[in-house]
Order: C-alpha cells, then structure tokens, then sequence
C-alpha cells in the first residue's frame, strides 16, 4: 500500500489543512520533529473546541479568524477562557481523592482513548498523575482489577458484566465507565484459505479469540452459527492474547482468528494473513473495548473517578475526528504503548488498507470511538452469554445492565464537557440483518436454532 504524507490541521480552524513542514504532518521543518510536543497537541485540541463553541457558525468563525489572524485569535482566547485556569478551577472544587494512579492496559488501538490521553496531557490537565500499564493479556487484566493492583483498567466490554455476575473469577462488582471503541475488529485466515472463503466449509478450524468473554467470541460464534457451524462441536476456539495471534497463525498453530487492531492489519502487513471480514460488516456500531473500575473505587474516590471520566471522554471525542486519525497514530505507536509500525496503524485508524487479497480498500467507519454505554449492548452480550451457557438461567437483564454501563454518568460527564449526549438507554440495532429488540432478550436468545443446550 502506497504510504501517503499526512496533513496537519489547524488548531483554530481544524477544517483547514496546514502546510505540513514534516513528513510525520506537523506544522514543523523535519530537522524539528524530535521537539514536538504531544501535551501540545492535546492542549491545541482543546483550544480549538473553544475557539469552536464560541462561534459554532463555520462561516463566522472563519470570518473572525481572518480578521483577527490565528495568532491574535490564540492570544484573545488564553485571556478569555484560559485553559489551565478553567482545569484549575475544576478541579479546586473537587480535588482527586488519589492522583497517582494504576491504569492497565492491552497493546490495541481499541484503547487509544486511554492511551493517547497520557502523552496529550488529558490526565495531567485533570490533576492526576497516571502510570500506564502495558498487560500481557485479559486474565491478568482481570486478576490485577481483583486484587486492586490497577486503579482502572482498559476491559473487554463484557468483562465487566462477567466479573460482576462471578463468571469464571471471585464476584466483585465492576463497572463499564465509557466504551473505548466500535467496531474495529475483523476475521482474519491464514493465507493458505484464500480459495477457501464460505464459512459453510471451515468445520475442523481452529480459531484464536482474544478471551472467552469478549465481543470476538460472541461475534464469532454469532457469524458460524448463521451459516450453520457449531462453534461448540464443529471448530476449535482456543484463547489467545492478542499480541500473540500473528505468531500462530504463521506458525499454523490456528487458521484464523477474530481479534482485535492492530493485529488483523498487521497480519497482512506480515504477509501471513489476509482480512476476510471486518467486524462492522457483521454488526455496525458494535462495541469492543472498554474503560472501567471497580464499584469499590468510585465510592472511595468519586473526585478522582470524575477526573478519570473527563480525561477518557476528552480523548474519545479528539479520536473521533477523522481528521487527527493520524496523528493519533503517530501518537500511540512508540514502544511504551503499542509498539507497532505507523504505517500499520495509519491503516487501521484512517480506514484506508491492504485487505491481503490484492485490494486496497477504503472504510473511514472501519474503527470509531463512540464512548457512550449502551445499556442495550450488555443485554445483547447477556443473550450471548445464555446462548453459550456461560450464565446459567435468566437474569434480570435490565438491573444488571444499569448496574455495571453507567449511562447516566457518562451522559452527565458529556453535557459537562459540551460533547453530543445521546437520548435514550436502550438503542435497537442489527447483527447480520437481525434486529436486536432490548425489550425482548428471552425471545430474541429463542429464536436461535444453533446454541448450548442447557445441561
């Protein structure tokens, strides 16, 4: 794939390109590119929100920025809204109970919310001093959660529900503050499968998904049933920490899997896989990852959790813009965070890639950063985890979804930081063309034909 030079936007009117100086977009000469400063850029993103919310008209916006100049328009706006004065402001009125905190996290772009907000300075601003902790996989995610060792964590958005419920670990109660990521993720097979593509003839497949109470196992499971595999009897389905994937699908350890960015790209920038499926074409707006903490903690530290929320939520909403897509890239990809080629990230957060199979394809929704909580969506993975007899009987569907995906507070911590609050808690939507009614969930797990019969 033809590596294109990225464009840098103007902090003050982020609808026009700058002249980018450097090849990595910045409006700097290449011989300066080690001194660019990435709090820069997140205090750049805010000012622009500023400049943004005071003159929401585009044409009056860039009339006043004409007239004044950029500079003068930086000037007017650190006099009048000072950014680390209103930071300060907010957080003399609530001071964190603990500002040194223990974030874990696993190396995907599904959690660049989390991540980019350390090196663009969101935490900081928010008066926290947060150490990243890069995971080796979901079960020590889990374990470091239990035994309090991280403050708050980056989850796969069912482990707060299965860990809530006492679903293959000690039941604490756990909470799914925003979601970190939509869609995002894909089937991958091994290159020898590329004349093999109808999943009607993938019986004796073995497949790696990330963890058993993921989204990638229940949509996996959810694509093979529809086409008359049973995930139980048919397939293996082996877990696999997603750092790991690559290397056994090249070994032949696994034919496929359903795994999470940056792994799917990387494959086919390996040369050892191909993209059959992306997740968006099984379920479009689905969620994957997650950004949560214990019950526990909001209760002992709610000024700090507060800060937590408007640090994650400020960073969701820079990534949502296509446009800061690669910077964002360049941002998250050094080896204290994802350790991964640019070039491979740039693919997955712009949307334009390899697929593997001779194509360069071009889907801006492959990967978005929606952080609102769905109530809708846990009932959903509650149906899927009935359908495979990991929660045995009915539960109450609605009370465990608003126990553990804080809608409420997320939606209060949106209109605090002048972000779209969506209305409702309990979104229809599709998967694979089936609507998905929340209202109806016992209905909706009988309509299946394939799924664990109760023992």
């Amino acid at each position: 794939m033809r590596d294109e030079r990225p464009t840098a936007y103007d902090p003050f009117d982020p609808d026009r390109p700058l002249m980018a100086g450097c090849s990595c977009g910045g409006n700097h000469a290449p011989e300066d590119h080690a001194a660019v400063d990435p709090e820069r850029l997140g205090r750049e993103f805010i000012e622009a929100a500023l400049i943004k919310a005071i003159f929401p008209r585009e044409r009056v916006r860039r009339a006043f920025l004409r007239a004044v100049g950029r500079r003068t328009a930086a000037a007017a706006i650190g006099s009048l809204l000072p950014v680390a004065s209103l930071q300060a402001l907010a957080q003399e009125k609530k001071t964190p109970e603990k500002k040194d905190l223990k974030i874990g996290f696993i190396a995907i772009t599904c959690a660049s919310p989390l991540i980019m907000a350390d090196p663009l300075g969101f935490y900081r601003q928010q008066g926290l001093n947060v150490q990243l902790i890069k995971t080796a996989g979901w079960a020590l995610i889990r374990d470091k959660m239990l035994n309090q060792e991280h403050d708050a964590s980056h989850f796969l958005s069912p482990m707060p529900l299965a860990i809530s419920l006492g679903l293959g670990s000690t039941q604490v109660p756990m909470n799914v503050a925003t979601i970190q990521n939509i869609n995002g993720q894909a089937i991958v097979l091994a290159n020898k499968h590329k004349g093999n593509r109808d999943p009607k003839n993938w019986k004796g497949f073995k497949f790696a998904i990330p963890f058993e109470h993921s989204i990638h196992n229940y949509l996996l499971r959810y694509y093979l049933a529809e086409h008359g595999i049973n995930p139980d009897t048919d397939v293996q389905l082996r877990v696999t920490p997603p750092p790991e994937m690559v290397a056994n699908l090249r070994a032949g350890n696994v034919d496929g899997f359903l795994g999470p960015d940056p792994f799917n790209q990387r494959a086919v920038f390996d040369e050892v896989g191909f993209i059959h499926i992306l997740s968006r074409e099984i379920w479009d707006g689905h969620p994957c990852c997650a950004f949560g903490v214990s019950e526990a903690f909001i209760k002992e530290n709610p000024a700090t959790f507060a800060a937590l929320y408007r640090s994650v939520l400020t960073a969701a909403a820079m990534a949502r813009e296509p446009k800061n897509r690669e910077l964002i890239a360049k941002v998250i990809a050094p080896a204290q965070y994802l350790n991964q080629p640019e070039a491979v990230l740039t693919q997955v957060l712009t949307g334009r890639f390899a697929d593997g199979l001779g194509n360069v394809r071009n889907v801006p929704e492959r990967a978005d950063f929606d952080p609102v909580p769905w109530q809708s969506m846990a009932v959903w993975m509650l149906t899927q985890m009935q359908r495979w007899g990991y929660l045995k009987g009915e539960p109450n569907y609605r009370q465990v979804a608003e126990k553990v995906f804080l809608l409420t507070e997320a939606k209060k911590h949106m209109k605090e930081l002048d972000m779209p609050v969506p209305e409702g808690a309990y979104k229809k939507f599709k998967v694979m063309g089936k609507e998905f009614d929340p209202a109806k969930p016992a209905e909706y797990l009988q309509s299946f034909a394939i799924r664990r019969q109760a023992a």
